[in-house]
């Protein structure tokens, strides 16, 4: 018992050593030089060296080394531009890579959304948990000669006794009252608090991932198989509602065709911007709730799956839904085209993209019996991709490329150029900014404008690489210097502007009557505010 005791603590010594070098690097990169962008990403790297290290366990696992490689993958991602996106999944493929030595197979997405979110919520107790099971070992190892229990009851008796009394000597006593000041305890002050607490946070990240432990008991997958008896869920209330839903969506869809490709003119009073901008989510939500309906009420196996009609209802309804969800794009795409990319909207596209796979996927599933886990499996995969593909995609960068190509002041059709959208950006803008700015048929007053919004971000960019370094940052700098014009260049006028590079107007002076005016009525309001406080 005495072995074992020995050994756990060895073990626990041994992780003990990554996890407080991971705290220090932690507090020297962001709490002592306030780094961050591309430094998280070196951090993210070792928290990888210190896991391997400390987990020797993690070399002999092949499926330790794929969930490794995309978390160092991951960390790549952080120094090439940091984003939440790409720290949030070198988590998830820690976290993973931290697990999967202790599972018998890679199951599937559901069991191991529940295995990280345990891994997460048991973290801030880790530590403590595996104390107290270290101090029990060691007192199970001593046999009674010694328990942590049996001598904090021994010594609380003397240890309270004497604090009391001394406490009293002091008041009574100036020698004791001097030693007692002598003693110089740490200053909590708020700022030591904060570090404290940011110490504690980064050694409870670090100890779970060197003492995982895997979730005792899993929420099943559901597994979507056989009949559901569900109340008016039958083969002729499935046959008639598919029937109905066809001839809805063949309505909607023949419309958005007449409308969206330009078959017959828009309704009154309606424009063909208002139209795609009215739209397109809703129908995404509706696309979601068929997906839905054809989970539920045509499980694999189940008598309604088996009956061919209701098949090829399924077959076309599904086929309806993709063309709802294409149209759904389509209605995006014109909203772009008649007024701004943004990033939220790239991210829409991007998401009914994935919602047209998952309908595919589905009826895929359904003509093939495959389980619901290969659904979930299969759609993780394919949302996992395409997420880490947009770890090294500058959405912003693609948004303002897109703006100042079709702005109206360049001879696009896109609506006026909002500089102020441009500026929120940041260094995203600033090589389409340059390049605007040098074109050679610009306004002179826009070309201004152009310039004030590019020094600000440019200004913004070059303070920001001092701490929060990013090789795309550094890359875009070196290509802003080769752009910026040696000579010839706009003079700004001197003044306040705005978000969009515009001049803010002075406040007009008032005029001599207004002046007088004001002044005379000043102390007629304090004459009549005075009079009724005096009623």
């Amino acid at each position: 018992m005495r072995s074992s005791a020995f050994t756990l603590a060895a073990r626990f010594r041994w992780k003990l050593v990554p996890a407080m070098l991971i705290v220090g690097m932690g507090d020297w990169l962001f709490y002592q030089h306030h780094l961050h962008g591309g430094y998280l990403g070196l951090f993210a790297l070792t928290v990888i060296g210190a896991m391997l290290a400390g987990r020797p366990l993690m070399w002999r696992d092949r499926r330790a080394w794929v969930t490794m490689a995309a978390a160092v993958l991951f960390g790549l991602a952080l120094i090439y531009d940091a984003s939440l996106l790409a720290w949030v999944l070198f988590w998830a493929a820690a976290g993973m890579a931290a697990l999967i030595p202790a599972t018998a197979r890679f199951d599937d997405g559901w069991r191991w959304f529940q295995r990280l979110l345990w891994l997460a919520v048991r973290a801030p107790f880790g530590p403590l948990i595996d104390l107290r099971r270290l101090l029990k070992v060691r007192a199970a190892g001593r046999a009674g000669h010694w328990s942590l229990h049996a001598a904090m009851a021994t010594l609380a008796l003397p240890v309270i006794g004497s604090v009391v009394i001394l406490t009293l000597f002091s008041a009574a006593n100036p020698l004791i009252e001097q030693f007692f000041s002598s003693l110089l305890l740490p200053d909590l002050s708020p700022e030591l608090i904060v570090r404290l607490v940011f110490w504690g946070l980064l050694f409870v990240m670090m100890w779970s991932l060197l003492r995982p432990r895997l979730a005792q008991r899993l929420l099943p997958t559901f597994d979507g198989r056989g009949d559901w008896h569900l109340p008016g869920v039958s083969a002729a209330s499935v046959t008639l509602s598919l029937l109905v839903f066809n001839l809805i969506f063949a309505a909607q869809n023949l419309m958005d065709a007449a409308w969206l490709w330009g078959w017959a003119p828009m309704p009154e009073g309606m424009t063909m911007a208002a139209y795609a901008h009215r739209g397109a989510y809703p129908l995404i939500a509706t696309a979601l709730l068929a997906a839905l309906f054809v989970l539920v009420t045509l499980r694999p196996g189940s008598e309604t799956a088996q009956t061919g009609s209701i098949r090829k209802l399924v077959m076309l309804w599904i086929g309806q839904n993709i063309f709802l969800v294409a149209s759904s794009m389509l209605r995006t795409t014109d909203y772009i085209e008649a007024y701004s990319l943004t990033r939220l909207r790239i991210a829409a596209l991007v998401w009914m993209a994935l919602v047209g796979f998952g309908l595919a996927t589905i009826c895929w599933r359904l003509l093939r019996e495959r389980s619901a886990a290969w659904l979930i499996n299969t759609n993780l995969a394919t949302a996992g991709l395409m997420l880490s593909a947009i770890c090294f995609v500058d959405l912003g960068a693609i948004a303002a490329q897109w703006n100042v190509r079709h702005a109206r002041e360049v001879g696009g059709k896109g609506v006026a150029l909002d500089l102020c959208y441009l500026g929120d950006l940041g260094d995203s803008a600033l090589l389409p900014l340059l390049s605007l700015e040098q074109r050679p048929a610009l306004r002179p007053e826009f070309r201004e404008r152009v310039k004030a919004v590019r020094l600000g971000v440019y200004g913004a960019m070059v303070q920001d690489q001092r701490h929060g370094w990013t090789l795309l940052g550094q890359r875009r700098l070196e290509q802003a210097r080769a752009m910026l014009p040696r000579r010839g260049s706009v003079v700004l006028k001197p003044g306040p502007r705005d978000c969009g590079g515009a001049l803010i107007p002075p406040p007009l002076p008032l005029s001599v009557p207004t002046a007088l005016s004001a002044r005379n009525v000043a102390p007629k309001a304090v004459r009549t505010l005075t009079g009724e406080i005096g009623k």
